[in-house]
């Protein structure tokens, strides 16, 4: 008798060994949790990965104070569902404490304030592994890291000092104060993710379907109309039927045209689509290499 797994299968399996293996590892892990399509598949690998048994860590989300209503509703819940622990950080506080200073003008963004936030979250509670959902598939500086990806005592990343990989096995050896960034679903892709997500009936944001939403046009990106971001006099307010292919701060997410409301039609979106997954993130267009900037200080 053969034993052969789907391609899904084979993804979901690896992506498991990977979480007990930092279960195993480290001492005190935390999951990475955005609310993004992509963390909650993280969610629920979690949860299959040590089912009966509890999620043997908390996830950890860094609030920008400009998220999406779904996406903080959609957390409390997931979070109940699942019984996880979660643990909050505020950028709102590391500007108050001026831990971080916050960007003016009609581009300013908390996106990448993010970062002293995390940093800060990972020191206070002596996390040495942080588990993200980022995918190789996504951006050019996510796909050279490793799926144990070392950070010095700065929390920092050389993406040209990375530990060899071989095989299935995993160096999660550190110094005291340094610690790791572990992506689980590095090797999955987009359309992966979403037939994941059909396969396993997951629940997700409003926001991820097709909806009524007042937005506004800037540089080719359509953004929604809140108050988290400052509109010029010539940027006008439209109602327009739309989604989110990726959800992160509402400064930087840009969102798309699509009257896609089920997981197959977003599929079959995705198949005929000619732009890319974040082509409409604001905070990778501020220069070639703004997410492997970002990431060298300790993004995501």
């Amino acid at each position: 008798m053969s034993y052969k797994l789907t391609h899904l299968k084979e993804l979901e399996s690896e992506s498991i060994y990977i979480l007990r293996e930092v279960a195993a590892q480290f001492e005190k892990p935390a999951l990475l949790f955005s609310g993004g399509k992509d963390s909650i598949v993280m969610a629920y690998l979690a949860y299959k990965a040590f089912y009966p048994a509890a999620i043997p860590f908390p996830f950890v989300h860094i609030d920008t104070g400009h998220n999406f209503e779904e996406t903080l509703t959609y957390r409390d819940d997931l979070v109940k569902l699942l019984g996880a622990n979660l643990i909050i950080g505020s950028v709102e506080e590391s500007i108050a404490q001026g831990r971080a200073v916050e960007e003016k003008g009609y581009t300013a963004s908390r996106n990448k304030l993010q970062t002293i936030t995390l940093l800060d979250t990972l020191e206070k509670y002596k996390f040495d592994a942080a588990l993200g959902g980022a995918r190789r598939d996504e951006e050019k500086a996510r796909a050279k890291e490793r799926f144990f990806s070392h950070r010095d005592e700065f929390g920092q990343w050389d993406p040209k000092n990375q530990r060899p990989e071989l095989w299935n096995i995993f160096n999660g050896k550190k110094q005291l104060g340094e610690h790791f960034r572990i992506f689980p679903i590095s090797n999955w892709t987009e359309m992966d993710v979403w037939q994941y997500i059909l396969q396993e009936n997951i629940p997700l944001p409003s926001l991820y379907y097709t909806h009524k939403r007042e937005v506004f046009e800037r540089d080719g990106v359509i953004y929604a109309a809140l108050d988290a971001i400052p509109r010029k006099s010539t940027e006008t307010v439209e109602l327009k039927q739309v989604r989110c292919r990726t959800i992160g701060d509402i400064t930087c997410t840009g969102l798309t045209l699509s009257t896609a409301n089920s997981l197959v039609d977003i599929i079959d979106e995705i198949a005929s689509s000619r732009v890319t997954e974040r082509g409409g993130r604001s905070d990778d267009k501020r220069s070639e290499a703004a997410m492997e900037d970002r990431k060298k200080a300790g993004y995501f």
